[in-house]
């Protein structure tokens, strides 16, 4: 097993966001976790980033028990993440936002760099323009090649095709999934649950800081609960979220 959260509690002040959550990634794997905004989604990826702290429980990877470890360390040690809202640096040029990604590295980051560009083909065009220029694809394949940068065994995507158009979405799912054959795993946070089922290995179901469910992906598909919360005609490729 890559990774492992056994019991997680993480608290904002005196409210309890993860109430206990419990789940596992194994190697190679697409993993998704669906539910709604403010249960607990976004929170969970941060957690295992370390930028949120466990008041309770314990997170393991690759065999190493990491719920005290620095953020950084934690990136140095596999653990990628193209958080929510891009954080892209505007200011900066496509090459430089890549470059920022192996910041940390000491080896050589050069087969990434390739391996960025292969993907996001978009990106080698404009690596000379501002970040901030960029259309909000070409910011989310930024965000991802960024992380592509910092070699990660495993690779959290939050939110990847919010904001975007149709089209964009069925593409930046191809990457994602192409990015997964390649060897890399990864743990999928989307509003689009629908897409992210289709794309899964397994998957789970958050509510108010629970796992309510798990199972393979193309189970939940097909689970009536499931689909009357998350697949309704409004949680077609591109639409926006149902309101919550």
């Amino acid at each position: 097993m890559l990774l492992e959260l056994d019991e997680i509690y993480v608290h904002y002040g005196k409210i309890e966001a993860i109430s206990g959550i419990s789940l596992e990634v194994n190697e190679g794997e697409i993993v998704t976790l669906i539910g709604a905004n403010g249960a607990g989604k976004s929170t969970t990826l941060k957690t295992i980033s370390g930028l949120r702290t466990v008041s309770r429980g314990e997170i393991r990877f690759n065999g190493q028990v990491i719920t005290r470890m620095p953020g950084y360390k934690r990136v140095l040690a596999g653990i990628g993440q193209a958080p929510e809202g891009r954080g892209i640096f505007p200011g900066m040029t496509v090459a430089e936002n890549l470059h920022m990604g192996a910041y940390a590295r000491k080896d050589d980051s050069s087969n990434e760099l390739a391996e960025a560009y292969d993907l996001f083909p978009r990106l080698k065009e404009r690596k000379r323009q501002a970040g901030g220029t960029l259309s909000g694809g070409e910011q989310q394949m930024l965000a991802i090649g960024r992380a592509l940068m910092t070699k990660p065994k495993v690779l959290l995507l939050d939110e990847p095709s919010m904001g975007l158009a149709p089209m964009l979405v069925n593409q930046i799912f191809e990457i994602i999934e192409e990015i997964n054959r390649r060897g890399t795993t990864i743990l999928l946070v989307e509003q689009n649950a629908q897409q992210a089922l289709r794309i899964a290995h397994r998957a789970y179901v958050i509510e108010t800081g629970r796992i309510v469910k798990s199972a393979p992906a193309a189970d939940l598909l097909n689970d009536p609960e499931v689909k009357a919360a998350y697949l309704g005609g409004d949680l077609g490729p591109g639409a926006p979220a149902p309101p919550r």
